[in-house]
């Protein structure tokens, strides 16, 4: 459904098989003990205008340092910045001219590499490598065109692994891997059809077969802006299904946001940091006990005539309160902040309240923060705090928000803006050479031939070839002409996927060469069709099978076998005679001849 004002675009990221963009590394993802671990600090530097990003000042102030994972198989000099970056992988750029093909997109004269301030920790070097390819495509959706802004080349950013108050660490077998970044510009305007055109796009990006596959392989950045709000980035979508609840999520906070600055008009908090430890002196809350216990403090800052509105939700779960909330612990590092519309609760009777309220000198009609932790870091928190509650004013911020698994999000950082660009020095520019390219067929194509050609049903198309099984599938119906396309690809997933629930087996992982060897024994008449699964259980099993202790009868046996059955039954009818046969050979003769051979003496 449409909806008026809304303002959506994506930013598809998706990873490239094979070597990294600038090495020979391979590229893959290693979660093991690092071989080597370095430490780092980075500094803030200015674009090519001359200027700081505002993003960049804001990840500087959290003072922290880095340290990295790295491997000796995943990881080179390159990596550890320690040596100056190989030229553009030729398959990864060829990948990314066939995309922008794909997306009908104007491919670029020639390509010049850029580096992206980034000092989050997530690069080595404190900027990311990227590179325009093309721009001006479009994606069509049912009656949609949708167009495509930009289609980049860039490298991926290192695997955060645990974050801490001083120091974050990083897995960077991660860094490096070539990514495809592809940008809608933001005409999309329902949640839907955010997601059907995210998808529209992955099967693009998965028709040229050279992306990797799995979790993590592709992450969509959802944009999203509703009328009188601002442009709000929200990353880490990597379940499409969670896309229209992500943008809804967004509308209802900006929304929410726009009706606190119309209540709230124009206001002035004053800037004053309270200490209240010894006010909590004696308080059970863990929090409180804790902090006093590690030499800590308790700061509150009074939120005047904020009363009952630090509790307003702004979208499932979270509040006014959860808002300021997220910019303290990303200034600061604290676990977070009590504030007075949800308390009395974590231990802070109604009698600290009344304290609490009387130390930082609140009327009726105000409210309160409060933060424990060291003093340092407290301060710092509630300046965030402060800040964050003085910009209610201004409605929505534009900012970049991070995607839980729920569809929420929280505070990231500012949105960046065009002063973290400037070129990068160390990679010649590359001209752009696309007449060699040979464009794929797309999935979908794939999925209505198998559909029109073959009589394949819909659902079971789209699995074999959204699965990655298309190849495989078209090369068993060419090889046995004996077996139904429909029996080969209802074999090779649904059937699969059944055993594998009925048997507790990890069907999954039978070699391919071993099915391909299942379906040829079915083809020649060797195995019977009813033997199917007792044979794929002990291949899950094993690894192994003996195709001899399966081999079907001849239709000689069987037919002797049936003439007993029918002496033994004269007045039974056809069907009572058909299930003794089955129950007789089941397994050792396929159903359909049973079938065929009893009708015979039958008549």
């Amino acid at each position: 459904m449409t909806i008026k004002g809304l303002k959506v675009g994506l930013e598809i990221h998706q990873q490239l098989a094979g070597k990294k963009l600038f090495c020979n590394c391979p590229a893959e993802i290693c979660d093991e003990e690092p071989d080597l671990v370095i430490k780092r600090e980075l500094r803030a530097v200015t674009g090519e205008t001359g200027e700081v990003d505002i993003a960049v000042s804001h990840e500087k102030k959290k003072q922290k340092y880095f340290l990295y994972n790295s491997y000796d198989k995943y990881n080179c000099l390159v990596d550890i910045d320690e040596e100056p970056p190989q030229p553009v992988n030729k398959e990864a750029l060829e990948t990314a001219l066939i995309v922008a093909k794909l997306l009908r997109a104007d491919i670029v004269d020639e390509m010049q590499v850029m580096r992206k301030t980034v000092i989050d920790g997530s690069n080595t070097t404190g900027f990311q490598r990227t590179a325009l390819v093309a721009t001006n495509g479009y994606v069509e959706v049912g009656t949609r065109r949708i167009a495509i802004d930009s289609v980049c080349l860039e490298e991926d950013s290192a695997k955060i692994v645990e974050r801490k108050a001083e120091f974050d660490v990083y897995n960077i077998s991660r860094l490096g891997i070539p990514l495809i970044e592809i940008a809608t510009d933001a005409s999309i305007d329902s949640p839907e059809l955010a997601q059907q055109v995210a998808e529209k796009i992955g099967m693009i990006l998965r028709s040229t077969g050279k992306v990797k596959r799995g979790l993590g392989t592709i992450r969509q950045d959802v944009n999203v802006s509703v009328p009188e709000g601002q442009r709000v980035e929200i990353k880490g979508a990597q379940d499409l299904k969670m896309v229209p609840t992500i943008v809804q999520y967004e509308m209802m906070r900006q929304q929410t946001l726009l009706e606190v600055q119309k209540q709230l008009g124009k206001f002035h908090l004053d800037k004053e940091f309270i200490e209240i430890t010894k006010v909590l002196e004696g308080c059970p809350s863990k929090i409180v006990h804790g902090t006093v216990q590690n030499n800590g403090v308790i700061f509150g800052m009074r939120m005047e005539n904020f009363a009952g509105l630090l509790g307003k939700e702004v979208m499932p779960g979270k509040r006014i309160g959860t808002e300021l909330s997220n910019y303290a612990k990303v200034a600061a590092g604290v676990g977070g902040l009590f504030h007075s519309d949800e308390l009395p609760k974590y231990g802070i009777e109604q009698h600290h309240i009344d304290a609490i309220r009387k130390r930082l000198g609140c009327l009726e009609k105000d409210g309160f923060v409060i933060i424990a932790d060291q003093k340092e870091k407290v301060l710092r928190a509630l300046e965030a705090v402060y800040d964050r509650a003085m910009q209610l004013q201004n409605g929505v911020l534009k900012e970049v928000r991070n995607a839980a698994e729920d569809g929420t999000t929280t505070f990231m950082r500012p949105i960046p803006g065009a002063a973290r660009m400037y070129p990068e020095t160390d990679v010649l520019p590359v001209v752009a050479e696309t007449e060699h390219l040979k464009l794929p067929k797309l999935l979908d194509e794939n999925i209505e031939e198998l559909t029109k050609q073959l009589g394949l049903a819909p659902d079971l198309a789209t699995h074999l070839v959204k699965s990655g099984k298309y190849e495989t599938f078209t090369k068993y119906i060419a090889k046995f002409k004996n077996l139904k396309p429909a029996f080969i690809g209802e074999t090779m997933l649904p059937k699969l996927t059944e055993i594998k629930r009925k048997h507790n087996v990890e069907t999954e992982k039978i070699a391919e060469e071993r099915i391909e060897e299942v379906f040829g024994q079915l083809d020649k008449g060797a195995l019977p069709k009813e033997a199917l699964e007792e044979v794929i259980v002990e291949l899950a099993k094993t690894g192994n099978v003996d195709f001899t202790k399966y081999k079907g009868m001849s239709d000689s046996e069987v037919e002797k076998i049936l003439k007993e059955i029918v002496a033994k039954n004269k007045t039974a009818p056809q069907g009572t005679l058909m299930g003794i046969a089955m129950k007789e050979l089941r397994g050792k003769a396929d159903g359909k001849k049973i079938s065929e051979l009893l009708q015979k003496l039958m008549n």
